[in-house]
């Protein structure tokens, strides 16, 4: 088993409420543009139902609902994240010198698009960190809750899973990460949890270790 003072072949992160504190920001997107087509989903349902899914999973709950075009939704949708991040994203605080100090590869696994992990990274300064290193679940068949995401990062990254260790802030991705057969530690000090235990969910879905600082991410307790 990895513990803090072990020292894992891989570390995977997730980038929306790991890397970067996106949530609360996707979130208030989500309800926005499905209220403008009469559609009534508040922010706190949003990351009840939707922390840590694809867009698949968005899909697949309103597919009989007539408001939801998923074309023009989705668009709309990626277009109003990508400006409101634009604005107001940040990365959670102290990732940056924790990554780069990280004596263990790293990459990065999430449910996001592509060139919204892209631009996340690039937009808080956190992309030299990772270069090339970037795993979404459009390269696989399944997202989370899944284990395709993490087995293919951790194949890619030529790493055995049970020598992997994920960070996670999402039910469905400690879920995935554990089916993957990896260690995983949730990370509860993205804003999304301010007025929601977070410990207690993470726990209950798996994880090894919740800590809410990334400038406790190698001390145990």
């Amino acid at each position: 088993m990895i513990s803090a003072r072990s020292k894992p072949d891989l570390v995977i992160f997730d980038c929306d409420g790991v890397l970067v504190d996106s949530e609360v920001l996707s979130c208030q997107c989500l309800s926005e543009v499905l209220g403008e087509r009469g559609i009534s989903l508040s922010e706190d349902e949003a990351v009840e139902l939707f922390l840590g899914r694809s867009t698949a999973a968005l899909r697949s709950y309103y597919r009989d609902d007539r408001r939801f075009v998923p074309e023009t939704f989705l668009a709309e949708l990626k277009s109003r994240v990508l400006q409101r991040f634009s604005e107001q994203l940040k990365p959670i605080p102290g990732i940056e010198a924790l990554v780069s100090r990280l004596e263990s590869p790293s990459c990065v696994a999430s449910s996001s698009d592509l060139d919204r992990v892209s631009q996340s990274l690039a937009l808080t300064g956190l992309a030299p960190l990772f270069g090339e290193r970037l795993y979404t679940a459009q390269m696989v068949e399944r997202g989370k809750p899944a284990p395709d995401l993490f087995l293919y990062a951790a194949a890619q990254m030529r790493a055995a899973p049970e020598l992997t260790l994920v960070i996670e802030d999402s039910v469905s991705g400690v879920t995935a990460a554990k089916a993957a057969g990896m260690a995983v530690w949730g990370f509860v000090g993205g804003s999304h949890y301010r007025a929601r235990d977070g410990r207690a969910m993470l726990y209950e879905a798996g994880a090894d270790r919740v800590f809410e600082r990334m400038a406790d991410f190698w001390n145990e307790g």
